[in-house]
Order: C-alpha cells, then sequence, then structure tokens
C-alpha cells in the first residue's frame, strides 16, 4: 500500500491530467461542458475515480458519460504517459452529485430565510407575555431567603 501523501498526489495529478486531455486531445461532439471536480485512488494505486459535474440537462450528462467512457482509453493512456507510475490505475467516471446537493440546500435556506422573515411580521408591534427580562434582577421573595441563610 502508497502512503496517503503519495496517494493524494498522484490523485491531484490525474486529475489535472485527465482535465487538460479532456480540453485539448478530446473531440467528441457528445463531450459537452465538464469540469473536473476531484479524484480518488485506491490505497494500493490501481483504481482512480474522477468525479465531474456538467453543465446543462440530463441528455446532456448522459451524452458526455457516454463520451468519457469511449474516451477512457486514451484518458488512461495520457495518465500512465504523464504520471510516470508502474501501474496506470483504471479510471472510472461518476458524476459529481455535489452541486445538486448544494443547490436543495440554498433552496432550504431560502425558504428558512422566508420563514423568519414571516414570523419577524406577526412579532411587530407585539408584547411579552410577561416582564420584559424576568431574569435580571432578583426578586423579593429571593432576597429574604438570602438573608436568612447567612444568619
Amino acid at each position: 500500500m502508497a502512503n496517503s501523501t503519495r496517494s493524494a498526489k498522484l490523485a491531484d495529478r490525474i486529475k489535472v491530467v485527465v482535465a487538460e486531455t479532456l480540453k485539448t486531445r478530446i473531440k467528441d461532439p457528445r463531450l459537452g461542458f465538464v469540469t473536473i471536480t476531484d479524484t480518488r485512488i485506491t490505497g494500493d494505486l490501481r483504481e482512480a475515480t474522477v468525479f465531474y459535474t456538467v453543465f446543462g440537462d440530463e441528455e446532456e450528462r448522459a451524452a458526455t458519460a457516454a463520451a468519457l467512457e469511449s474516451a477512457k482509453g486514451i484518458l488512461r493512456s495520457e495518465v500512465g504517459r504523464q504520471t510516470g507510475v508502474k501501474f496506470t490505475p483504471s479510471l472510472t467516471f461518476i458524476l459529481d452529485a455535489v452541486p445538486e446537493g448544494a443547490k436543495q440546500i440554498d433552496d432550504l435556506l431560502a425558504k428558512a430565510a422566508a420563514e423568519d422573515a414571516r414570523v419577524r411580521e406577526i412579532a411587530e408591534g407585539k408584547a411579552f407575555a410577561g416582564e420584559a427580562d424576568p431574569y435580571r434582577a432578583p426578586r423579593a421573595d429571593d432576597e429574604d431567603e438570602v438573608d436568612e441563610d447567612e444568619s
């Protein structure tokens, strides 16, 4: 097993090599506006998982997935040539779910902000049910008890 530093460096290098190769050498018309977001490699350096995002709809994502699958051999050859490792890792491409998750979180935050604004509007001009700050000063009953304990 390789150490984690070597694995991380190799994963970063594979990410750069795949991105540059897609930009310069792969001329597949099915390849959409793709961004390589992350690469993870197994401890034995035999398998690399490349995460990517595609700008566009579901049809463009499917076309890009097919283009990446067909270019896998060229990409793996280029990774082997530019990294110089003894065994070139096999590449697996996975559509990154982070953008969809981030959009869902943004939607939930916007919904919470709208609900906070609605509650703020309802509370405007209202008064507290009791004293404004019931915990600020001790009550008269509490002062009597303290005096009795000190005696």
